[in-house]
């Protein structure tokens, strides 16, 4: 999943924001960032999906496929909700007023006597709260799981690493990659990548495998 910048009823919203709307969980897997997004989307979709599809059927893999990227709304959002609330309580220590903060998220107006380190936090309070997510990553890492899981020694390569790797090792490497990135804001995969929210979805896709196992038909 991508942040956009420009305002799209589709794109999923911080829950509090007045553009945020239930929908937008199922409406955002089907918006993307632009052409490339869309694309290395459903190249994943194609090359790790289709495996599943064969060994489920359709209609138990369009269900997996959904349940994975509408759970990775839902934890995208409760991740960012929780970062939200850390960095006003860090705002309102540094003495922030309420309603300047209230302001400061409609017009991104703000002081210019603060410090370097308060616009820091100012400009990621806004973000978090204005700026949407959209694509279908989620639900892509959902499958990447399941594929590791039903398909744990089938080959697969990096693009940084042009050596074959059993999925079983390929997808834990490619998680921890994202959840390093999500946690350091350093990312090789480029900007506006909306790293929890592929964590969300391989957390859906691994529960998802734990419970139901490899047989197709439970």
């Amino acid at each position: 999943m991508h942040w956009i910048s420009e305002p799209n009823p589709y794109a999923l919203y911080f829950p509090d924001n007045p553009h945020y709307h239930f929908w937008q969980y199922l409406s955002s897997m089907f918006m993307h960032g632009g052409i490339t997004h869309l694309l290395f989307n459903m190249l994943a979709l194609w090359m790790f999906g289709s495996a599943l599809e064969r060994y489920w059927g359709s209609i138990r893999f369009l269900i997996f496929y959904l349940i994975c990227g509408i759970g990775a709304g839902f934890i995208y959002n409760e991740i960012n909700v929780y970062q939200f609330n850390h960095v006003q309580a860090q705002l309102l220590q540094e003495g922030a007023k309420p309603e300047y903060l209230q302001h400061f998220l409609k017009t991104s107006e703000y002081f210019t006597n603060i410090s370097d380190h308060t616009k820091e936090l100012l400009f990621k309070y806004y973000d978090l709260y204005n700026i949407p997510t959209v694509g279908a990553s989620g639900a892509i890492y959902g499958i990447l799981v399941a594929y590791a899981y039903n398909f744990p020694n089938n080959k697969l390569m990096l693009i940084f690493l042009p050596y074959p790797i059993p999925a079983k090792y390929f997808v834990p490497i490619l998680l921890l990659i994202d959840l390093f990135s999500g946690v350091t804001g350093f990312s090789i995969f480029g900007s506006n990548v909306a790293h929890f929210a592929h964590i969300g979805g391989a957390i859906v896709g691994g529960l998802l495998m734990f419970f139901l196992g490899r047989n197709p038909d439970r």
